[in-house]
């Protein structure tokens, strides 16, 4: 369970991984606070957008309950898929300040080309002088996502309790690294209400509400590898997502088709704790061609997203052993697949 959450943790800071260059995501600060906020949440939405969407996916794969104190252990991976308005944006929809200035019409964003770095040229007033830098918009990571999709990997405990009631569990502790750390808790709750239904129950149809909630938090330690000198440099981020769906299934002995509708939610945060030491040029001749400011706590983004959700699926059952697929309809269309150790 340690080695998914830590799939899960490198997937949200892969982006910051690439900003210990000089020209990547940590060179944004150099704009003013305002522009600096505006370009980061531009190219980080599309990751943030799917990682909400990834983890309020693939919670059942049948909308049968499971007998008192029946159980199951299941693994699954998460896909979802970036549309392609989103990877990239337009520098003239940002509202930036005219002190930040860029060449190209769009960027990258985190789920576009990676050979896409747009220039940004930022000017200010330091101590009295005019002074400028230029960097390179980071480019995106598209060709490293199989189908440019968001991955979020779950491990997940169901227990059946009385009453036709089903609990599932998503637990992470605290895992990572002196430089990462990051933990996750997910709970949900299925009731099957089929009996409802009068008839039906004598078919092989089950019909459910379920609602599931999700919450991680990722610390990274962006001090050792910072190009920018400061102290304390810590970007942190939270996430927090639920849905509500109505589901069914038709459950035959080998196979069964399950699908559901709903609403999914969501909600996450990044922030770039610290000090930061920007140095920028002053165009006179050295020694006096670089003046120095430094910015506390740069970055502090929310992300939000909310829809209606469809899905459709199948499952193969080899006795104990199962095997699923769905694809979920929304926003970020979603592809989940897994396999579950089912004990009834």
């Amino acid at each position: 369970m340690k080695k998914i959450a830590l799939l899960i943790l490198m997937m949200v800071c892969a982006v910051s991984m690439k900003a210990q260059t000089d020209d990547g995501l940590e060179s944004i600060i150099y704009a003013n606070i305002q522009d600096a906020n505006k370009l980061t949440k531009a190219y980080m939405n599309p990751a943030m957008k799917g990682l909400i969407y990834g983890m309020n996916s693939g919670w059942y794969h049948t909308a049968q309950a499971h007998k008192t104190f029946g159980f199951d252990f299941s693994f699954g991976l998460n896909a979802s898929m970036v549309p392609s308005k989103d990877e990239l944006f337009r520098f003239a929809d940002l509202g930036l300040s005219s002190s930040t200035t860029s060449t190209s019409l769009t960027g990258a964003t985190v789920a576009g080309s990676n050979t896409l770095e747009a220039p940004v040229t930022v000017s200010a007033v330091i101590e009295g002088q005019n002074v400028s830098k230029t960097f390179l918009m980071p480019a995106g990571v598209k060709e490293d996502l199989p189908l440019n999709a968001v991955p979020t990997p779950s491990v997940q405990f169901t227990l059946g309790l009385p009453k036709q009631f089903d609990v599932m569990v998503r637990l992470v502790p605290e895992v990572g690294s002196d430089d990462v750390k990051g933990n996750l808790f997910g709970i949900g709750l299925k009731k099957e209400i089929t009996s409802l239904f009068g008839p039906i129950e004598k078919l092989p149809l089950h019909i459910s509400l379920l609602g599931a909630y999700t919450n991680m938090d990722v610390n990274y330690n962006i001090q050792n590898d910072s190009s920018i000198p400061g102290a304390n440099q810590v970007a942190t981020f939270n996430l927090s997502s639920y849905t509500v769906q109505a589901i069914a299934s038709i459950n035959f002995p080998i196979i069964n088709f399950y699908g559901g509708i709903g609403y999914g939610a969501g909600t996450s945060d990044l922030k770039m704790l610290g000090t930061y030491v920007l140095e920028y040029n002053t165009g006179f001749p050295a020694p006096n061609d670089t003046v120095e400011k430094t910015v506390t706590d740069p970055i502090n983004l929310d992300f939000e997203v909310s829809g209606v959700r469809a899905t459709l699926g199948t499952r193969l059952s080899l006795g104990f052993f199962k095997i699923f697929a769905d694809y979920t309809f929304q926003e970020y269309n979603t592809l989940s697949a897994g396999i579950a150790f089912s004990f009834r």
